[in-house]
């Protein structure tokens, strides 16, 4: 597993379930196109499966 990991809000949570959209917010995203570093754990990668259709992941080294 690489030890940080990038991700890009890519797409708008109108319309999508509460939940969904507040994951994006606990990843810390606020606005869109926005992105952050996470370390790699398996909390950070579950929150990301839930809304991978709307946030982009880059492993970084």
């Amino acid at each position: 597993m690489a030890s940080k990991l990038r991700m890009t809000w890519f797409r708008s949570g109108i319309g999508l379930p509460k939940d969904q959209r507040a994951t994006v917010r606990a990843l810390g995203l606020r606005k869109l196109h926005q992105t952050v570093e996470h370390d790699d754990t398996r909390a950070v990668r579950g929150m990301w499966d839930k809304v991978r259709h709307m946030v982009s992941l880059e492993e970084v080294d």
